[in-house]
């Protein structure tokens, strides 16, 4: 690597941090502001709602921010070396363009794993943080029934369903619970309690008033239990109604939770297939934007960086838009979650590929 490629690459890096440390004051400043009252109600000193909040929050933040520090970042410091004549002296040194790309190149590449480890293992635990202090000192209300499924079906297996009237996350108990199989179209098997608690030393369902049936061609058993303890693949995590649990998995966590979900052929199984294969593609996009800023900025015109900026934020906006149309697409309709996760990567993949064929001439 030449000397010019750790010029480069050190302004690269040294402007992205500056961005991402400075807007991150400014949503800390603004959402302080804007959470006074419900951090003076929460009666916790300083220092807790550092950890329990911030330490959330600023991850979940910077991480969805990410790609946008990034791409301001690569047009902030390379429309400063082209307004000083330092782009155009570099590439009249015999360096072709595509060899003046490579410091950039390296760059995303080194941001994007970073990125792609946070989103994988790191930003699952801040959204857990996050929500905790969200869900308990901001959005708690007394009336809130988020919490208390009621009429919940779900699948256990190709040929077995359960449902729950009315289960309690709190304390981990339920009421008129029912599982029933079928062979062939046929019921085979039902088992209904009165009342289901999970029993936190044997790690088991325990049921209270139990009718159990067994059912054959021709004969039909029935038993009855005051009280019976099952093993069963769900787990009072899997009861609770939750729309944000899939930002609080690790990945690995995530996929084993997207195979019990397609098991049971639960509704949102589109959301949670969209959140896993974003988590690939949004650190992608950090390499696609680095490329389009790096061609846009480096052609020194009248306007100056302020002009590479404007254009910088407007197509910021246009990916962010793009993004989430394809997410109400895939969640309410029937588009792809692979497609649309890799969508806006897709457009702007194109686009840098004009970029680039335009800036190399």
């Amino acid at each position: 690597m030449k000397k010019i490629d750790s010029y480069i690459l050190k302004k690269f890096l040294t402007t992205f941090l500056f961005c991402l440390l400075l807007f991150t004051a400014l949503v800390v400043v603004i959402d302080i502001s804007e959470k006074t009252n419900d951090f003076v109600k929460s009666k916790l000193p300083v220092s807790a709602i550092i950890t329990d909040y911030y330490f959330g929050l600023v991850p979940r933040i910077d991480a969805m921010l990410f790609p946008l520090f990034v791409f301001i970042a690569v047009i902030f410091f390379t429309a400063k070396m082209a307004d000083r004549s330092e782009v155009i002296a570099i590439l009249s040194s015999g360096v072709s363009f595509r060899r003046f790309l490579f410091p950039y190149w390296l760059g995303s590449v080194f941001l994007a794993i970073c990125l792609w480890l946070i989103y994988q293992f790191i930003l699952p635990k801040a959204n857990a943080i996050w929500g905790i202090f969200e869900a308990k000192y901001v959005d708690y209300s007394p009336t809130d029934t988020r919490a208390f499924p009621q009429n919940y079906y779900f699948r256990l297996d190709s040929n077995s369903y359960a449902g729950i009237k009315y289960y309690d996350t709190t304390t981990k108990s339920g009421s008129n619970f029912f599982i029933q199989k079928f062979e062939n179209n046929r019921l085979k098997y039902n088992i209904r309690a009165e009342n289901i608690t999970w029993d936190t030393a044997s790690k088991k369902w325990k049921m209270s008033n139990v009718f159990e049936r067994s059912l054959t061609n021709q004969n039909e058993t029935l038993t009855r239990y005051s009280t019976l303890l099952m093993s069963y693949n769900f787990k009072p995590l899997d009861l609770r109604k939750d729309d944000y649990l899939k930002d609080r998995l690790p990945t690995p966590e995530l996929k084993e939770h997207i195979k019990k979900e397609e098991m049971r052929g639960s509704e949102g199984i589109n959301s949670l297939l969209v959140e896993r294969y974003s988590r690939d593609a949004i650190p992608v996009s950090v390499i696609i934007l680095s490329m389009i800023g790096v061609c846009l900025a480096s052609q020194k015109v009248r306007g100056g960086s302020g002009f590479h900026l404007a254009i910088g934020v407007i197509l910021s906006m246009v990916y962010i838009l793009s993004g989430r149309f394809s997410l109400v697409f895939a969640t309410k309709g029937n588009f792809t979650p692979f497609l649309a996760a890799w969508l806006p990567n897709i457009i702007f993949g194109i686009l840098a590929y004009v970029f680039y064929r335009r800036a190399a001439k």
